[in-house]
């Protein structure tokens, strides 16, 4: 009995050991581009709007290359749908929401509150709120504002953040993470 506690004891600590050496192990990444490298061969995007009734499962990565045909399909769903204005979306800001989604570990698809914004639209929303910025990355289409009914705000904020790949920004009173791929910062509560 007294070589099974200790066998226990050691198994124990041997397990704990191992964990400890998982958890040490882990990856950490510097930016959204080398969280997905190390995802495999492909990159994923799945969205759905709320606004036009609209969703997206895309492949837009393989082997190295975007997939011209799906960054379009991507562009396109991530237009201004108050004026159906298209405008290119920065790679880099569709590699920090892809790798958060995959940080996330979830099947769902974001629901998109915003990608890109005219000047037209920015300025109206400016005029009805103070959090929207005058010079807004979602005019370049460098950001999205985004929001996953089975994650928390600060689940999506935790993930995105994460992935250093620009700026997040936490808006727990209205349910969405921004994701961006400007300079690495965070904001919000």
């Amino acid at each position: 009995m007294k070589n099974n506690g200790s066998l226990g004891m050691n198994r124990r600590a041997l397990l704990g050991s191992f964990a400890a050496t998982f958890v040490t192990a882990a990856p950490t990444f510097s930016n959204a581009a080398g969280f997905l490298r190390g995802a495999g061969d492909i990159r994923r995007l799945r969205m759905a709007s709320p606004r036009t009734g609209e969703k997206i499962d895309t492949i837009y990565w393989i082997e190295g290359d975007y997939i011209k045909d799906a960054v379009k399909e991507i562009n396109l769903f991530m237009r201004d749908w108050r004026t159906n204005d298209v405008h290119n979306i920065d790679l880099r800001t569709i590699d920090v929401m892809a790798a958060a989604h995959n940080l996330m570990d979830t099947r769902e698809p974001y629901l998109l509150l915003s990608g890109y914004r005219s000047p037209k639209t920015n300025a109206m929303l400016r005029s009805r709120s103070r959090g929207v910025a005058k010079n807004s990355r979602h005019m370049v289409g460098q950001a999205a504002d985004l929001r996953l009914n089975s994650r928390s705000v600060n689940q999506m904020f935790r993930a995105a953040k994460a992935c250093r790949g620009g700026g997040v920004g936490r808006y727990s009173r209205s349910n969405f993470v921004h994701m961006d791929c400007g300079p690495v910062r965070s904001w919000g509560g």
